[in-house]
């Protein structure tokens, strides 16, 4: 059974975050609201818990693409390789928002990602999912939860989201509903950039 936590997104309350990250340190699994859809997410540094991700996910660990959600662009150079001045101008524009950005990943990445070309970067524009990440001291992964009733790709509403997920997670957050258009990912590992997917995220302030 999972814990249910409501948290609001204007006023995130520190202890109930506090019981988020308490959660994530022990290797549990959360699903929490974003600036666009709910994620699935767990501590990056946690192999266990990211292998029962893979596993819910039904792709092997190695071959997942998890985006990496972090509280700012501060530490960024842990998890990727040197960005020129354009490419983190860019990212201070659009960020925080809707946006996942494909870097090429750093030698310093977790474990489980040493094998990775790229990383997928997400600051999302949503003060819960910001304080868990701040509140952890490193990201959390970020991987959208899927309805299977192709009318609603993306499941928006906390209490059926806690029927759907009740034995496969510890912990889900009802940040009131969520949106059902994902993140806009654009691919920055190459030149000239690639946009992958075109989602919330307007291309315009490109």
């Amino acid at each position: 059974m999972a814990e249910f936590i409501k948290i609001y997104e204007d006023n995130p309350n520190p202890r109930e975050i506090e019981k988020v990250v308490s959660v994530l340190k022990k290797g549990g699994l959360i699903i929490y609201p974003t600036d666009t859809v709910y994620g699935l997410g767990c501590d990056i540094t946690n192999t266990k818990a990211l292998e029962r991700v893979a596993k819910i996910k039904g792709v092997k660990l190695e071959k997942a693409n998890f985006s990496f959600v972090c509280h700012d662009l501060s530490n960024l150079s842990d998890y990727v390789k040197q960005i020129d001045t354009t490419t983190f101008k860019v990212l201070k524009r659009a960020l925080p928002g809707a946006y996942t950005f494909v870097l090429p990943g750093a030698k310093s990445l977790p474990n489980a990602f040493k094998k990775k070309k790229t990383v997928g970067i997400r600051v999302p524009d949503n003060s819960i999912a910001l304080e868990i990440v701040r509140q952890l001291g490193n990201p959390i992964i970020s991987t959208s939860i899927y309805d299977e009733d192709e009318i609603i790709e993306y499941t928006t509403d906390p209490e059926l989201i806690l029927e759907k997920w009740d034995n496969l997670v510890d912990l889900v957050i009802d940040g009131g509903y969520g949106g059902n258009e994902p993140s806009t990912i654009i691919d920055f590992s190459v030149q000239p950039p690639e946009v992958i997917r075109e989602g919330k995220g307007s291309l315009e302030i490109f």
